[in-house]
């Protein structure tokens, strides 16, 4: 049917149109593509062709003109006696083939859009509608064997021999594995879009949940797969990873080694704190940080059921809250300002001279060490509590020890699994406690020291980073026990601001706790006498006036009291067994490196 002719723009689009879907056409022929795909692509040309014709109003399809050399009337009535005979065999055919050329073409459109709804790469999501899909958690899939499930997560691994695609999609610590074969329910291009989806890409997967004859390995969801139906890719990774994930999660003992004719990869730790976004999702690091990220909150859950509240206190401030040179400076509005190294003064002013007695703090603390060792950060998070006492700091102490053991025993309940995990790649003995934890004194633990053949400690000195170490063997052996305090360290080691012992003025109520000999929490009853506090300020050599604000918090009348600061990163590491605290902070912060 004619009609009105489009606008000589259109025209010209749609010309270009047919000219390019024709190039398509008879690139596919050349190429030998799928039979299927190349019906697809002629059925969109034969559409094209046919908006050309309507915006030219020319009629479609064209009609054919006949060949005649006799006139307009024996024509016609050789047109009106060719209709009322029968078609002859060979126009039947010529009819049948046209016909099952235009079934063809309907059916390659329609197998186009059904491929699309089958597998495809998704347009960006811009939050632009809401759908009913239910989606599923990989952990969650043991119980839905029988139901078909959506999955979102990262593509592992992939693998396509012959007519059969076998894919691992992670999702945090869990993965599972999906399988398709060829046959209707998978044509060949699926399995050809599978192999081309590269490592690391976000996909949507759908499909049954069926039970396993045999375990799969490789796999946490080792008793079920997914009869893969549909697959579609969020967003896709770029084809080359810094490093391959299966290397980073290799077992340490296993790196380097030869094996297979070949070198096992090792993937260094710098390499790794680039490229953290994709380190991060290895599954022993995913065990990690929920392992971290438990840490903290039972110790929220701890200090809050005794009545602790958790604040949160300034880290830009005027003076060194800890003393000493470690500290980083900057210019603040014309001013001197540094980076708080522990909320000490602003959690003590609260417990003590604010009247809630027990608070507590889960916040980042700034450590300007030039330290490149294994266990120094020069940002960490701190987690401090700070309470009142009635009589002696004792109290403290006995938080202390319930609430070590509180953390230890929820990570053994809650976290069974990562701590598994962490197991596979870094080996490591379960950590050994008391009940109640063990305390020795700071004398009880040099004479441990010297018994063992040590001469180089100092009884009125700090231990050395070795002795520390010596001393955690050396408890274990006598005592059993990972986890230790220690008490009454000598005033000269310990801060400005920490309470001198009353029987022994050359020492303090001061003790550190210990897992693996190693430090993890520094703590002390702290000076609540103002012209004591000014005393011990002067003795430290830090201004007074650096820190009057905080020295005229205790003016007005204070509770005794006590508290600790404890590193989150060394607690985990230590716990681990791991031996690099890099292992455990999310984005490190050591002297060489400020980045990502």
């Amino acid at each position: 049917m004619s009609g009105l002719t489009a606008s000589t723009e259109e025209i010209a689009r749609l010309e270009a149109v047919v000219a390019e879907r024709g190039a398509k056409v008879r690139e596919m022929k050349t190429s030998g593509a799928d039979k299927a795909a190349v019906d697809a692509a002629v059925a969109e040309l034969l559409e094209g062709k046919k908006q050309l014709a309507l915006a030219k109003g020319e009629e479609w399809p064209p009609k054919k003109e006949k060949k005649s050399g006799k006139g307009g009337k024996e024509a016609a009535a050789d047109e009106s006696k060719e209709g009322e005979q029968k078609l002859s065999k060979k126009q039947l055919r010529i009819l049948q083939k046209q016909k099952e050329a235009e079934e063809r073409a309907a059916k390659a459109v329609s197998d186009a859009a059904a491929l699309s709804d089958r597998f495809a790469e998704l347009p960006l999501i811009q939050s632009r509608e809401i759908s009913d899909r239910v989606w599923t958690r990989v952990e969650d899939l043991a119980d839905k064997a029988g139901s078909s499930v959506w999955v979102r997560g990262y593509l592992y691994t992939s693998r396509v021999q012959g007519g059969s695609a076998f894919v691992v999609v992670r999702q945090g610590i869990h993965s599972v594995q999906a399988v398709a074969f060829k046959g209707d329910n998978t044509p060949k291009a699926m399995l050809k879009f599978i192999e081309g989806i590269s490592r690391e890409s976000v996909v949507d997967v759908f499909g049954e949940v069926q039970e396993t004859p045999e375990p799969v390995t490789g796999t946490t969801m080792s008793g079920v797969e997914l009869k893969l139906e549909k697959i579609f890719v969020v967003s896709p990774a770029h084809p080359v990873l810094p490093f391959n994930l299966e290397d980073a999660s290799r077992p340490e003992e296993e790196e380097g080694k030869e094996g297979d004719d070949k070198k096992t990869i090792t993937v260094g730790t710098d390499l790794r704190l680039d490229y953290r976004w994709v380190d991060l999702r290895t599954q022993t690091n995913q065990a990690i940080m929920r392992i971290k990220s438990t840490v903290c909150l039972l110790f929220r859950e701890f200090l809050s059921k005794r009545g602790f509240i958790e604040i949160q206190t300034p880290k830009l401030l005027g003076g060194a809250s800890e003393g000493g040179a470690e500290v980083f400076r900057f210019k603040y509005f014309g001013r001197e300002g540094c980076l708080a190294q522990s909320p000490q003064l602003y959690k003590q002013m609260c417990a003590a001279c604010s009247g809630f007695e027990r608070v507590f703090e889960v916040g980042p603390v700034f450590r300007a060490e030039n330290s490149n060792t294994h266990r120094h950060l020069c940002e960490f998070t701190g987690l401090d509590f700070e309470m009142a006492i009635k009589e002696h700091y004792f109290e403290v102490l006995d938080v202390f020890s319930e609430l070590f053991i509180y953390i230890f025993d929820g990570l053994n309940e809650r976290c069974k699994a990562e701590q598994e995990i962490v197991q596979r790649q870094f080996p490591f003995e379960p950590i050994q406690y008391l009940r109640p934890s063990l305390r020795l004194t700071f004398a009880e633990g040099i004479k441990m020291l010297q018994d063992a053949g040590v001469e180089d400690v100092d009884p009125m000195g700090d231990l050395t980073t070795a002795n520390e170490k010596l001393l955690g063997r050396l408890v274990r052996e006598k005592y059993g026990t990972d986890f230790f305090i220690l008490d009454k360290y000598p005033l000269a080691v310990r801060p400005f601001y920490t309470m001198p012992c009353p029987e022994n003025p050359e020492l303090s109520n001061s003790y550190d706790l210990f897992i693996r000999g190693e430090e993890i929490v520094s703590g002390a009853q702290r000076v609540h006498d103002v012209d004591l506090l000014v005393s011990r300020a002067e003795a430290c050599g830090i201004p007074v006036h650096t820190i009057q604000g905080y020295v005229d918090s205790f003016r007005h009348g204070a509770l005794p009291h006590g508290g600790g600061g404890i590193g989150l990163e060394r607690v985990v590491m230590l716990f681990l067994g791991l031996n690099n605290i890099r292992k455990v902070a999310m984005f490190p912060r050591d002297p060489k490196r400020l980045s990502p």
